[in-house]
C-alpha cells in the first residue's frame, strides 16, 4: 500500500484531535510527520493489529518487544510523546474494533474504519514469547511469588551484568549533587554505605538483608562494618552468584545467603534488617503480614531500612490497577503502594518511623546509566538472553526513568526501629548523623 505513512498519520489525528508530534515511517518506506522529530518505525501491519486490538500500554508493548516497531532518535524524548498521545489524552482501552461500531461520532468512526481496513486481516498475532502467561491461584502465596521472581531475576546473571555493571546491584543508587561526577558504581556503594550507616551497624551487627539480590549489600556491611550477614532471596539464580562473590571475597565465615521466603525466617532476633527494592513484590493483601513478621525478627531497638518505590495516591484507592506492561513483562503480581500507606503500615505492626528520605531524582539518573549500559552492550544482552528480553528492559527502564523524573513514582528509604522498653529507640538525639551534609 502506497504512502501508508500519510494515511496513518491522517486517521491518527482525526482519532486524537491533534497533529502527531513524532514521524512516522510504515513498513512500505513511506514517511509523514514534522521534519526533525523522532521516529516511530512501524515495520509491520502486525504492529498495527496489534495497536488497534490492544489500545495503550500492552499493545505497544507486544509490537516493541516483538521487534515490530521501534524508535530513531531521542529514546526518552519519543516516549513522552507517545505517553502523551496514549493516555493523557484518552485512548482508553476499547480497541477500534470496538469503535467502528459503538462510537457515535461519524467522523471518529469514520477514522476508526479506515485504521482497521489499514492494519489488515485479523485477528492480531499472539503475544510474544517474553510475556508472562495467565497466573492462576491467589495472589503472594508462596509458591505464585516464587515463580513471579524467577521470571523478573532468573533471565540469566550474565544478562544482568551488562546492565546493571560490576556493582550488580539492582535498586536506585545515591548520588552527590555533581551527579556527572560519579560512575554508577560510586553511586551504588554510597547507597550501601548510606544504608549500613542509617542502620547503625558495626563489628558484630547481625543483619538480615530481605531479598539479598546478588549479595551487594551483604558484601559491604560484613566487608566495610564487620556485620554477620544472612541474605535470603527466591532466586536460586542470584544465591549462586552471591555465594561466589562471597567466597572470592573471603567473606564466608561472614555471610550465609539462602533460598528461603521472608515468612519462613524464624532464627531471629536480628539487630537489624535492610530490604532494599523488595517490598514491591510484597502485595497488599501480605505487607501487613511482611511488616509483622520483620518486626518479630528484631531485638528491641532493632533499626529496620525499607527502601521501596512509591506511587502517587489514587482519588479512589479501589480504582488502582498494577500496570499491564509491567506485570505482563517484567514483575508479574508486583504492586506499588503511596508512601503514606506504607509508613501507616508499619507504624501498626509496632515500628516507630524515624526518618523517611526520597531518593526520587537518584533513581532516574541511575536508570538512564543501565540504559546506557545496557545500549552499549546489546549485543551481548541479546546473545545471553534474547532480543525480546533485551527490548522489555529498554522500554521498562526508560519510560521508568521518565516516571520517576515526571514525579509519578517516587523511591524513598524508610528508617524504622522496634521500641524497646519503655519506648526506648536506641536512635541518635541528633536526626540524620549517618550524614554529614545534613547535620
Amino acid at each position: 500500500m502506497a504512502d501508508a505513512a500519510l494515511r496513518l498519520t491522517t486517521l491518527a489525528e482525526e482519532l486524537l484531535g491533534s497533529p502527531l508530534p513524532i514521524r512516522i515511517r510504515a513498513w512500505d518506506g513511506s514517511e509523514s510527520g514534522p521534519s526533525g522529530a523522532p521516529a516511530l518505525v512501524i515495520r509491520s501491519r502486525r504492529a498495527l493489529r496489534r495497536l488497534l486490538w490492544k489500545p495503550g500500554e500492552l499493545g505497544l508493548a507486544r509490537a516493541w518487544v516483538a521487534g515490530e516497531i521501534d524508535i530513531e532518535g531521542d529514546l526518552y524524548e519519543t516516549l513522552d510523546h507517545i505517553a502523551g498521545l496514549l493516555w493523557e489524552r484518552g485512548a482508553g482501552t476499547k480497541s477500534a474494533v470496538h469503535a467502528v461500531h459503538a462510537v457515535r461520532d461519524p467522523r471518529l468512526r469514520a477514522a476508526a474504519r479506515g485504521l482497521v481496513a489499514l492494519a489488515g486481516p485479523w485477528p492480531p498475532p499472539p503475544p510474544p514469547a517474553e510475556e508472562v502467561r495467565r497466573r492462576t491461584g491467589p495472589l503472594h502465596t508462596k509458591r505464585r511469588d516464587k515463580e513471579a521472581i524467577s521470571h523478573h531475576y532468573d533471565v540469566g546473571n550474565d544478562f544482568y551484568e551488562q546492565v546493571l555493571g560490576p556493582s550488580m546491584v539492582y535498586s536506585c543508587a545515591y548520588f552527590d549533587d555533581s551527579a556527572d561526577g560519579m560512575t554508577l558504581e560510586e553511586a551504588q556503594y554510597a547507597k550501601l554505605d548510606l544504608i549500613s550507616r542509617k542502620l547503625g551497624i558495626g563489628e558484630g551487627t547481625r543483619l538480615l538483608d530481605v531479598g539479598c539480590g546478588w549479595g551487594s549489600m551483604a558484601i559491604h556491611a560484613a566487608r566495610e562494618y564487620g556485620a554477620r550477614v544472612t541474605g535470603i532471596t527466591l532466586s536460586k539464580e542470584q544465591a549462586a552468584y552471591a555465594r561466589k562473590r562471597i567466597a572470592d571475597e573471603g567473606l564466608t565465615d561472614r555471610i550465609e545467603i539462602r533460598v528461603q521466603d521472608y515468612r519462613d525466617v524464624r532464627d531471629g532476633p536480628y539487630d537489624a534488617i535492610s530490604s532494599i527494592g523488595m517490598a514491591e513484590h510484597v502485595g497488599s493483601v501480605r505487607y501487613r503480614e511482611y511488616a509483622d513478621d520483620l518486626f518479630a525478627l528484631l531485638k528491641p531497638g532493632g533499626r529496620l531500612l525499607n527502601h521501596q518505590i512509591a506511587r502517587r495516591p489514587e482519588p479512589d484507592e479501589e480504582a488502582y490497577q498494577v500496570d499491564e506492561f509491567i506485570d505482563a513483562y517484567v514483575f508479574p503480581d508486583g504492586e506499588l503502594a503511596p508512601l503514606g500507606r506504607t509508613v501507616g503500615t508499619l507504624e501498626e505492626a509496632g515500628f516507630e518511623v524515624r526518618d523517611v528520605e526520597s531518593i526520587r531524582e537518584h533513581y532516574a539518573l541511575t536508570l538512564r546509566r543501565w540504559v546506557a549500559n545496557l545500549e552499549a552492550n546489546w549485543a551481548e544482552a541479546v546473545r545471553v538472553t534474547s532480543e525480546g528480553r533485551a527490548r522489555v528492559w529498554r522500554l521498562y527502564m526508560a519510560a521508568s526513568a521518565l516516571s520517576f523524573e515526571h514525579n509519578g513514582i517516587g523511591v524513598n528509604q524508610v528508617l524504622a526501629v522496634r521500641p524497646g522498653e519503655g519506648g526506648t529507640s536506641g536512635m541518635p538525639l541528633r536526626a540524620r548523623t549517618w550524614n554529614p551534609a545534613a547535620g
